[in-house]
């Protein structure tokens, strides 16, 4: 198979105008820097919190929650039950008789509070608002032990890729040195496959830890919608300032506010319907204007009235057992939910002294990596060493640096575990 490509002649093709090329070129560099200004990447978790909380529902709503429970309590604040409502009828013979019959009347029902009502219905609505507040908080500190999940296996995958990128590095280096030996005659051929062999271990070691920092990266950008820092993020948590000796959950969690709130909430509605045996009174007043025929003149009347409902002892019941039911269990989660945080915390507390007894000894075994693969690099250019015991300590030189590495890193962790359960959220 043949393919004739052909050209114009120089003089016939149109010639590019580089000027303007130039130009939009450059104003495409332009304004997709300014693109990328106006969008900087996170690289705190007090940032990617604040990220990720304006794309939560709850934030979405928290305002027109908080307006509705200003609404209620504004509700139960007012002198009357329900808004007043006016009244108006009228009476005529036109359509039968046509005697000259004539009424009209026109009156106000004012709904009454039933004794004790007001109060308890005040009392709801004030705990409604605060339900609120506390079910908010809750949510942004669940988001934030997702986060800090999140976050965390990010920066440890990163840690991986330059811990890998560092192994890579240092076994291309021997490989070129064993190389050079060989074509001199210092080292045998399998020395050389050896060599090639731990380089190629290490280059598929990056590749695999590139692939889990690009999941880590798309886990933490889901939660914000925005691009984590290109460099390692480097920036620990700072430790909580108090941290209490016992292991229980202080009352000031947000977790444990949620459903004290909740469980206060459910005592109040439980009042109230003990309250609302039956519908609320209506006080009537009316003013009527009236003639019994044609010539005779309007009389005017008043009338006072006072409606009292009959009990409905089915929807009082079945009100005042709803209430029960949600306050017992707001009751029992809120024990679950004490008794599961404070092992939490004690759990978080162990841990991070494990973490930190941990970091020290890595640090030390670290150290004596290092001094070990000088000695044993300097034996080797001078031919005392071998190149499989060469390989050997740079393994577990590269291990240990590894451990010392990750063992920082799960100090930092284990802080950020701790001020979880503490309730505390990233500053």
């Amino acid at each position: 198979m043949h393919f004739l490509f052909q050209t114009a002649p120089a003089a016939l093709r149109p010639r590019a105008n580089l000027p303007c090329l130039c130009a939009i070129l450059l104003a495409l560099g332009t304004a997709a820097t300014g693109a990328m200004a106006q969008a900087p990447a996170i690289t705190t978790l007090k940032q990617a919190l604040d990220a990720a909380w304006v794309r939560q529902p709850e934030a979405a709503s928290s305002d027109l929650h908080k307006q509705a429970a200003e609404g209620r309590k504004a509700a139960a604040q007012s002198w009357t039950a329900e808004p007043p409502s006016l009244e108006i009828s009228t009476k005529t013979d036109r359509l039968n008789r046509n005697e000259g019959s004539r009424e009209l009347e026109i009156g106000v029902a004012v709904p009454l509070w039933l004794p004790g009502e007001r109060s308890r219905s005040l009392a709801l609505a004030d705990a409604e608002a605060g339900a609120v507040d506390s079910r908010t908080a809750a949510t942004q500190w669940r988001l934030a032990g997702t986060l800090r999940d999140a976050w965390w296996a990010l920066h440890r995958a990163r840690v991986e890729v330059g811990l890998a990128r560092t192994r890579q590095d240092s076994a291309a280096q021997l490989a070129r040195d064993v190389a050079r030996r060989v074509a001199a005659g210092d080292l045998a051929k399998a020395d050389q496959h050896q060599a090639d062999g731990a380089l190629a271990a290490a280059q598929a070691e990056l590749a695999a830890s590139q692939a889990a920092q690009i999941q880590a990266e798309q886990a933490l950008r889901i939660l914000t919608a925005e691009a984590p820092a290109q460099g390692l993020i480097d920036a620990p948590e700072a430790a909580a300032t108090v941290v209490p000796d016992d292991t229980e959950a202080t009352p000031n969690h947000p977790a444990l506010r949620e459903l004290s709130d909740r469980a206060l909430r459910a005592e109040r509605a439980r009042d109230l319907a003990g309250v609302q045996q039956r519908a609320n009174p209506e006080l009537t007043l009316a003013s009527t204007r009236d003639r019994g025929a044609f010539g005779e003149r309007y009389g005017q009347t008043f009338t006072l009235g006072l409606r009292f409902p009959l009990g409905s002892s089915g929807n009082n019941q079945a009100k005042r057992a709803t209430a029960g039911a949600e306050l017992i269990e707001a009751q029992t989660q809120l024990t679950l939910e004490r008794q599961r945080l404070s092992g939490e915390l004690a759990g978080a507390k162990a841990r991070l002294v494990a973490a930190q007894a941990s970091a020290e000894a890595a640090n030390r075994r670290a150290a004596l990596a290092r001094e070990t693969r000088g000695f044993i690099e300097k034996s080797f250019r001078a031919g005392e060493t071998d190149l499989p015991s060469r390989l050997r300590v740079e393994l577990e030189a590269f291990e240990a640096e590894r451990q010392s590495t990750l063992a920082r890193l799960n100090v930092n962790q284990a802080i950020s575990a701790l001020n979880q359960a503490l309730g505390l959220l990233p500053q």
